[in-house]
């Protein structure tokens, strides 16, 4: 049965046992930790006393990618996503999500494909390559990520599907679930309002309903193919003014996936 989760980032910088509370109080099915400098998020130790305490598993585990976090497990990205497949394997998750390679990361770009492979055969860890987007420098695209910010046509054998980042980059969350077929392991669920082309500048992360992707038609597509993989809340609730708001918004959003998913709504 497809599992619903929700991303630690979520509730960032919120303290990583505060993101298993609040995801308890939500109604999800279990947790992706979003690897960050917060020690917890890199303890499999202190994950699974979480894990046990808050009686939610850990799906997945988010490789440290971000620039926030460049100096975590060293500044080798190989190193970065084989110590991710180690930690989901600790923990007990069956996913890594990890972003396409920067084009200045040049050996481990050159190899990436190779790499995620390895890692998979190694650790018996699905290895799902995230969507992400062009970038843009007063109105030129620029060439960020290498070999590019696509994985449609990659030969990688689990991708992840980011709404956000298809809605930056122009494209259909539903297009690219229906082109992905049987290489799509995980979907981050949230929204986008609209693309670069169109004037958008921020990777939105909105709730899932309140931007311009297709949301729910992917999400009833999948269930009526019988997809297993996992639907995990990536939302930004960086603005909300209390925990109140902020659990409101993910309460929101767990309905939501469950409503289209043809799940039973707690």
């Amino acid at each position: 049965m497809i599992q619903i989760g929700m991303s630690t980032s979520c509730v960032y910088p919120l303290e990583t046992e505060r993101a298993f509370q609040l995801a308890r109080e939500a109604g999800f099915d279990g947790v992706e930790v979003m690897v960050t400098n917060a020690a917890t998020t890199r303890d499999a130790v202190a994950l699974r006393k979480l894990s046990k305490k808050y009686h939610l598993p850990i799906l997945s585990i988010h490789a440290p990618v971000l620039l926030l976090t460049t100096f975590v497990w060293g500044r080798d990205p190989q190193v970065k996503l084989e110590r991710s497949a180690e930690l989901a394997a600790a923990v007990g998750a069956d996913t890594v999500v990890v972003h396409p390679p920067f084009r200045w990361q040049k050996d481990y770009s050159e190899n990436f494909l190779e790499i995620v492979r390895r890692i998979e055969t190694s650790s018996g860890i699905n290895i799902g390559v995230e969507n992400m987007f062009p970038w843009k420098a007063k109105g030129r695209s620029v060439a960020a990520y290498a070999p590019g910010w696509d994985p449609s046509d990659w030969d990688c054998d689990n991708v992840t599907l980011d709404f956000s980042h298809a809605s930056l980059a122009g494209q259909s969350g539903l297009e690219l679930a229906q082109h992905f077929g049987d290489r799509l392991r995980h979907i981050h669920l949230c929204d986008g309002s609209g693309s670069q082309d169109d004037g958008q500048i921020f990777d939105e992360h909105l709730i899932p309903g309140m931007g311009t992707q297709p949301v729910a038609e992917t999400l009833e597509y999948l269930a009526a193919k019988n997809w297993d993989g996992a639907v995990v809340a990536e939302i930004n609730t960086r603005r909300a003014k209390s925990d109140a708001e902020r659990l409101k918004a993910l309460r929101k959003t767990v309905r939501f996936a469950r409503t289209h998913l043809g799940l039973h709504t707690r």
